[in-house]
């Protein structure tokens, strides 16, 4: 799928262009809630997930975002990142409104997302506080956080 924008940015799920360095130093070092992920961990989400690029008119890679779903019951929409250099242009929300057109999410009963400071962004596309949060829970790996192998995330 492809998505393009007047101004030439353009926004595809074409693994092959993701330039995954970028993509890696970006979440790893440049975001709150994937500081010090690998690049194998990277690549390993990928492999599971729908991915999204936001590329310039100059096809240099400016943003990622992923979905995380069956395509029918749940889509967790995550690692939403446009590069600081890009940012004010609007391209979240091409990108984000590009995540909610792809065919693997139109017909999924319940999508979600998690963010500390872009609240605004999201409610745009529909996205709202959830009415119960006490009915959600999680369980987090600890030694995830604390143990990770030799080249993983810390």
């Amino acid at each position: 799928m492809k998505w393009t924008r007047d101004d030439g940015y353009v926004v595809t799920d074409e693994r092959k262009r993701l330039d995954l360095s970028r993509t890696q130093r970006w979440l790893s070092e440049e975001s709150y809630w994937a500081k010090g992920r690998s690049l194998d961990d990277l690549k390993k989400s990928i492999e599971y997930s729908v991915v999204l690029g936001c590329y310039s008119p100059a096809d240099e890679q400016v943003g990622f975002a992923r979905w995380i779903t069956d395509t029918v019951t749940f889509a967790w929409l995550c690692d939403v990142f446009v590069d600081e250099g890009d940012r004010s242009k609007g391209l979240g929300k091409f990108l984000v409104g590009s995540a909610l057109q792809h065919p693997a999410v139109l017909d999924v009963r319940r999508l979600v997302l998690g963010t500390r400071d872009a609240h605004g962004l999201y409610r745009q596309f529909g996205f709202e506080a959830i009415p119960e949060p006490a009915r959600w829970m999680e369980r987090r790996n600890a030694a995830f956080y604390t143990e990770r192998p030799e080249g993983g995330s810390v």
